[in-house]
């Protein structure tokens, strides 16, 4: 894994080596959160995920295109996520990709959901 040049946040797998456990990643970004959240129960279309991601967060949150699709790509090379080939409703548009969370995204998300939890219990436990 490197650092991305563009934002060093970011790590990015490297040609030939494995990439990091998912308890090895540094916190998610709310993007990504939302992300995986929104595909947890079911593969969606990039427009499906911004549609779930602000009907979730009752429109507190929105994922613009390039937001949205930077953060695809960066998870597919991650492989938290999958694109599906040949999935999409026969009646919908042939343009649309399909994703759907991997076994490795679903543990980070679990994980970070429980990052999250003890973040919450640990305010609660401070205004007790």
């Amino acid at each position: 894994m490197t650092r991305s040049k563009k934002d060093p946040k970011i790590l990015e797998p490297t040609t030939g080596t494995e990439l990091p456990d998912v308890e090895e990643l540094p916190p998610l970004k709310p993007a990504w959160f939302h992300i995986l959240l929104a595909l947890a129960d079911e593969p969606r279309h990039g427009f499906a995920i911004r549609e779930e991601v602000e009907a979730r967060t009752r429109g507190r949150v929105r994922l613009w295109p390039a937001t949205l699709y930077g953060a695809v790509r960066e998870m597919v090379a991650l492989e938290l996520i999958e694109p599906l080939e040949g999935e999409a409703d026969p009646d919908d548009d042939q343009r649309r990709r399909y994703h759907t969370l991997t076994a490795r995204g679903r543990e980070l998300l679990r994980i970070e959901a429980d990052r999250l939890q003890s973040l919450v219990d640990a305010v609660r436990a401070a205004q007790a």
